[in-house]
């Protein structure tokens, strides 16, 4: 198949692929834990550069996701069994590497019954036991936005809960139609009610205009998000949706500068800004 409307990458968008030997300590490592990274399973383009630094975001809960979003390169097919053990491996990961903050996601699980959440609490309670001084951020699926599941998680008060809204409201029927948008606000609106700090992140170059992010970003405020990120939409592959605008580097500054004009506390933007990216510099 032959890719329709192929947009040439920008010279911005290209980076130096380097080897280190924290790369095959670090995959060695979670192989011996059975571990899994967003890292590693997203074909993130900062996974060197962060496993260089000897940091990794986690991702629990197995490989495979039970929803098919358009622009994720993470695996859609049956789901493994909830291995008992990763919460504390996870743990003794975060302690070997030495991190003085943890960021842990999970594919989407709409298979359990608690969609997840309890080994979201389990794997909090375990990175705090065998690490007290490591700050923890949880980046959660939007459990439907259940409250009941959502308390599971929240009154843990991890120190940063983290729920990307991925995309505008106009394209989630498009590129994440298993997703709600109202669902995704309601998550953020509750875990500020809940007293926590929060967090939300976006992809840019699916479609949107630039009015339509300033109003998102200004959403998110309204919600009670104190962090954003955003980031450029770079395709997994010919399978996946197709890049509509590569962004110049210059319009994610000026998001920066609306988004702090507006009240945001910080705001991570640039075209290779993942969610998790550099977590530990927005922690207060």
């Amino acid at each position: 198949m032959q890719e329709r409307n192929y947009i040439r990458k920008p010279d911005w968008l290209r980076i130096k692929v380097t080897g280190d030997k924290n790369n095959d300590e670090i995959e060695h490592m979670l192989k011996e834990l059975k571990l899994n990274t967003v890292c590693k399973e997203a074909n993130c383009p900062n996974k060197m550069e962060c496993y260089k630094s000897r940091t990794a975001t986690f991702m629990i809960l197995g490989e495979n996701c039970t929803r098919n979003c358009r622009y994720c390169n993470v695996t859609t097919k049956r789901p493994e069994e909830v291995d008992p053990h990763e919460p504390e491996n996870l743990a003794k990961a975060v302690k070997i590497l030495g991190l003085r903050h943890a960021v842990i996601t999970s594919v989407t699980r709409d298979d359990l019954a608690d969609e997840g959440a309890t080994q979201f609490r389990d794997v909090i309670r375990w990175v705090r036991k065998l690490n007290p001084e490591t700050t923890v951020e949880v980046l959660i699926p939007d459990m439907h936005a259940k409250k009941d599941l959502l308390d599971i998680v929240m009154d843990e008060k991890p120190d940063i809960l983290n729920h990307n809204i991925e995309t505008i409201e106009r394209l989630f029927p498009e590129v994440r139609k298993e997703g709600n948008f109202k669902e995704s606000i309601e998550v953020i609106k509750y875990a500020k009610e809940k007293g926590l700090k929060t967090k939300s992140g976006f992809m840019v170059g699916l479609g949107e205009t630039k009015e339509e992010v300033l109003d998102l970003i200004k959403e998110l405020y309204e919600a009670g998000c104190d962090y954003i990120t955003i980031g450029q939409y770079l395709r997994p592959s010919l399978k996946h949706y197709e890049v509509k605008r590569y962004v110049h580097p210059d319009e994610f500054f000026e998001y920066e500068d609306y988004a702090k004009s507006i009240g945001i506390k910080k705001i991570a933007a640039g075209p290779f800004v993942r969610s998790s990216y550099k977590a530990a510099d927005m922690v207060e």
